[in-house]
């Protein structure tokens, strides 16, 4: 381990549900593994490209890293990747990052998922087990794409209900949000379309914003956004950034180096700051304070609340 950065080597490979893969890591000198927050992702060298995964195992002292990847056909090539690993082969990684921790001061944890978004719920659970906290779990996905099934079964014994389709699980969602307890916090991670449904619903039944966190699948998650130009003040460079290019890519198309491993929002090495203009924040890193304090941005997901932004570059 140098840094931030850990070598590891794939100890074994289980196939979770249909196309996800189970990868199992184990540091590639042997003993444990640093400890991780509940919810974090494992930021991993695929092949060139940085891509981050939830981490579905234990987090105190684990003598393995877990991570279970959905294939994604038309992706970018991380899933196909991982999917390609066998025991054996050696990962290039940074250590664990958190994104979606559980709050601590949260009497109940209200966990929903749905298909692949099941992985940091998963260990959101073995945390709960661990320090005996309330949880309970939603989860959809379609048959035979349920990942962890039995995890979750296991973790949160008849504290979990599944759903094979939209509108049970909408009616149930509903009705559970209206039974929770003061102090409730809930958490979703799946499809886009789903995780504005379950903040929509969870909204109109009287939540405040800051019991609702939920986790996106990085840039492909993401609508194209609106087109918006960014100056570069030290070169004194306008760029257009078009709906669809990323603020990341068109600073680079320009020649400009941001130094960047993930591309998704999640690990924060791209950060770079705001001189002037309101940036529409997209990604999974920085705090609720510091998207407030309107003076940062991550160019990978993130673009401009308005028609321009500067950035001292």
């Amino acid at each position: 381990m140098t840094g931030t950065r850990i070598e590891l080597v794939v100890a074994a490979v289980e196939e979770a549900a249909r196309a996800v893969r189970t990868v199992r890591l184990r540091a590639a000198e042997g003993g444990p593994l640093p400890s991780f927050v509940p919810g974090s992702h494992l930021v991993i060298d695929c092949g060139g490209r940085a891509n981050a995964y939830s981490l579905v195992g234990e987090s105190i002292a684990p003598d393995e890293y877990a991570i279970s990847v959905l294939r994604v056909e038309d992706g970018a090539g991380g899933s196909a990747w991982v999917h390609g690993l066998e025991p054996g082969d050696r990962v290039a990684a940074h250590l664990p990052r958190s994104m979606f921790p559980p709050i601590a001061a949260a009497t109940r944890h209200l966990l929903v998922a749905g298909g692949i978004g099941i992985t940091p719920v998963v260990s959101h659970l073995r945390a709960a087990r661990l320090w005996g906290r309330d949880v309970q779990v939603l989860y959809a996905f379609r048959e035979g794409h349920g990942a962890h099934v039995d995890d979750v079964k296991e973790l949160a014994g008849d504290r979990c209900e599944f759903f094979g389709d939209r509108a049970g699980f909408a009616e149930r969602l509903r009705t559970v949000l209206t039974e929770q307890p003061l102090g409730t916090h809930v958490y979703v991670c799946g499809p886009g379309a789903m995780i504005d449904s379950v903040t929509e619903a969870a909204t109109e039944a009287g939540w405040p914003a800051s019991r609702i966190h939920s986790e996106r699948f990085g840039i492909d998650a993401l609508d194209p956004g609106d087109p918006f130009q960014v100056v570069l003040t030290e070169t004194g460079t306008t760029l257009d950034v078009p709906a669809g290019t990323s603020l990341l890519d068109a600073i680079e198309g320009a020649g400009v180096a941001v130094p960047n491993l993930c591309r998704q929002g999640v690990c924060g090495e791209c950060r770079i700051p705001v001189s002037a203009g309101t940036p529409l924040h997209r990604d999974l890193f920085l705090s609720d304070e510091e998207k407030q304090a309107c003076d940062a941005i991550m160019p990978c997901v993130s673009r401009a609340d308005g028609p321009s932004l500067e950035v001292p570059l």
